[in-house]
């Protein structure tokens, strides 16, 4: 049975909504006298608040699906402490988006398959993360498809246009059919049960291989060209996620091009 207190939204996650909206607040204002510190943590909470949303749709999917299990593990609180790889799901994510501004996925919650049935559900449970990466994205673009852009600062502007490539990013990538990862788990329900016992030992590994690929030269350019195309679609210019990206890695040296357009 799923309780009130099961539902409760966690004090962990309120405070890094807290952390998303005043750093928000001042990457708009200009009012950190380091922006690149404010862009720095409104990204990263964003990013972690996204993460939650992530691991929550699929516990939230599972519970109507069946698994009434989801509530006593605490990830209906959206608290990233509860998660059954807190590593996978929340640190090695942010080390990635810092290490190569890449929005790649990580674990997933754990679900008791066995209290489910129809391959249908555990397809739809599997696909409710990186669905809410694809909404996460919509909402981070749209006030470019929506040509809504008068009074938005620059500094923001690129801030959103950043956050929307790792939304694309971990949108793209959680759907790739590779064990371990969402788009494996869409359609493995499907599978025989004799491929599904073959591909079972490389799930763990799955992560990381993707991840590997990604430093291929030819791979990162060709998966990049196509998150562009897919922002620029949505109105995000490629200049616009590059100066997020810049200003995000405030450690760094600025680029004159950015400083001066900001």
């Amino acid at each position: 049975m799923v309780t009130a207190s099961h539902q409760r939204i966690s004090p962990v996650f309120l405070g890094i909504v807290a952390v998303m909206a005043v750093s928000g607040w001042a990457v708009w204002t200009g009012f950190a006298e380091l922006p690149g510190i404010a862009v720095f943590l409104f990204v990263t909470a964003a990013w972690v608040v996204s993460l939650c949303l992530h691991e929550y749709a699929h516990a939230r999917t599972a519970l109507h699906s069946g698994d009434i299990s989801v509530g006593a593990k605490g990830y209906l609180t959206l608290n990233p402490l509860k998660y059954t790889h807190t590593l996978l799901s929340i640190v090695l994510p942010v080390l990635f988006v810092i290490m190569g501004g890449i929005g790649l996925p990580g674990g997933a919650v754990f679900i008791e398959r066995g209290r489910i049935r129809g391959r249908w559900r555990h397809s739809l449970i599997s696909a409710a993360g990186p669905l809410t990466n694809v909404l996460f994205a919509l909402v981070c673009t749209a006030p470019f498809w929506l040509h809504a852009l008068d009074g938005v600062p620059v500094a923001f502007r690129h801030a959103l246009g950043f956050l929307a490539l790792l939304q694309v990013t971990a949108a793209i990538l959680n759907f790739l059919p590779v064990p371990g990862l969402d788009g494996y788990g869409v359609i493995e329900p499907w599978l025989s049960y004799r491929v599904r016992r073959q591909v079972e030992p490389f799930a763990p590994f799955g992560l990381i291989a993707v991840f590997a690929l990604l430093w291929i030269p030819g791979i990162n350019v060709a998966f990049f060209d196509a998150v562009h195309a897919l922002l620029r679609a949505l109105g995000v210019d490629d200049f616009t996620t590059y100066c997020g990206w810049d200003a995000y890695r405030f450690w760094r040296s600025a680029d004159p091009v950015c400083a001066v357009q900001g």
